[in-house]
């Protein structure tokens, strides 16, 4: 189903010239006029001329955007009336096949819930059947009114679904950008509120300890040991902010990939086996779902999405796969750990991308790998030892403990 929804919403609106083969149904006509079978050839064949002439205008204006809401579709499809039932009444036959071409340009013209379209097919079906009765019979005039009625609204139809489906990914599009925006703005607020009473204390006692100096070492080495520790206590706040915000269970970031794809209208297939993993290589892995996913959604237009986690007793191993058509760069990562508390401490909390993924799988003792799959699309595989230690220097974590 989100493969077919996918594959709908990628395909382009008819244009211009795909409404021109249909002028082929009055070959019939013209054939008749050149062996001359038809009465007064010259002016059918100006009538004929004059038709293709205003059709062709109608169409390629109307599915101009810019000439679409002016007065010229309105005229051209006026003139072309008067020529459709001028033929028709005239020459009867084989040119009552300008009734439905007359009404598929005015699907196109009259498409829209602004303009008359129902009345001005409905009129249009009822009076080339009636023409057509009165110089044909019975089966004449319903086969001219159910191919005048039908050729309308069918095209309408189309063109509207469209146009529809273009303002729905117009509005998607929107509305993504927009709650990204608002949760930057949330998690901004958060770490103000998180900081600036923090921040303030760390001013103030640094202005003490600039006063107590000269006077009072003592009391200035108090006031500098609290600020260590009011730092300190920032640091492990933002970290928890940080974490809080960005880390989850391996589960809940599947559900969450699964809803954005579903909402991306990309088929998502998840899969997943293997014995419970621990809290850090869940975070680890749920990165990966996540920046995978995003990237997919973003830059693949995939219709269809493939997220699978194997586990054994030893390693774990997550795959994304997708039919899409981006291949980006490759980012792999093997077992080497952070030493330098700094760069550990900064890879607990930092890092984006596929560079920052790698990063973090390293240092926790796997890798990752990302490329072009197999035969379409996209690829990023991410394995983790099934017991991952929390890569951060051991100093943090005794700071933690403590």
């Amino acid at each position: 189903m989100y493969a077919t929804a996918a594959h709908i919403e990628r395909l382009k609106p008819p244009g211009r010239r795909a409404f021109l083969p249909w002028l082929f149904m009055l070959s019939g006509d013209v054939q008749a006029l050149f062996k001359g079978k038809t009465p007064l050839p010259w002016l059918g064949g100006a009538g004929a001329a004059a038709f293709v002439a205003l059709y062709v205008t109608t169409i390629y204006t109307s599915l101009d955007e810019r000439r679409r809401h002016t007065r010229a579709p309105l005229l051209a499809l006026a003139g072309l009336a008067a020529v459709t039932y001028a033929l028709g009444i005239g020459y009867a036959g084989d040119w009552l096949l300008c009734f439905p071409l007359l009404s598929l340009a005015s699907g196109i013209v009259l498409r829209g819930g602004k303009r008359p379209l129902g009345p001005v097919i409905l009129a249009l079906s009822g009076s080339a059947g009636i023409i057509a009765g009165f110089r044909g019979g019975a089966s004449d005039s319903l086969t001219v009114s159910y191919g005048t009625i039908l050729s309308g609204l069918v095209t309408a139809a189309i063109l509207s679904l469209f146009e529809t489906v273009a303002q729905l990914r117009a509005t998607r599009q929107e509305l993504a950008r927009t709650a990204v925006e608002k949760e930057r703005l949330r998690f901004s607020r958060d770490l103000h509120d998180l900081l600036g009473h923090t921040m303030s204390v760390v001013v103030v006692k640094a202005e003490a300890v600039r006063r107590l100096a000269p006077k009072n070492l003592e009391a200035a080495l108090g006031q500098a040991a609290d600020i260590e520790a009011v730092g300190r206590q920032a640091l492990t706040e933002i970290r928890e902010a940080v974490t809080g915000y960005r880390e989850g269970s391996l589960a809940t970031e599947l559900d969450r990939a699964r809803s954005a794809l579903d909402a991306a209208g990309i088929e998502a297939a998840v899969r997943r086996s293997g014995p419970p993993l621990a809290p850090q290589t869940e975070a680890l892995l749920g990165w990966v779902v996540r920046e995978g996913v995003t990237n997919v959604v973003r830059h693949s237009g995939a219709a269809r999405c493939e997220i699978e986690v194997r586990g054994g007793m030893d390693r774990i191993r997550l795959e994304i796969t997708d039919d899409g058509g981006g291949v980006g760069s490759r980012a792999t990562g093997t077992g080497a750990t952070s030493t330098a508390g700094g760069e550990a401490a900064e890879g607990a909390i930092g890092g984006t991308g596929l560079k920052g993924l790698a990063e973090r799988l390293s240092a926790a003792g796997g890798s990752l790998e990302s490329g072009p799959g197999a035969r379409r699309g996209f690829r990023l595989v991410a394995e983790l030892p099934v017991d991952t230690e929390d890569p951060m220097e051991p100093e943090v974590k005794e700071a933690r403990t403590a």
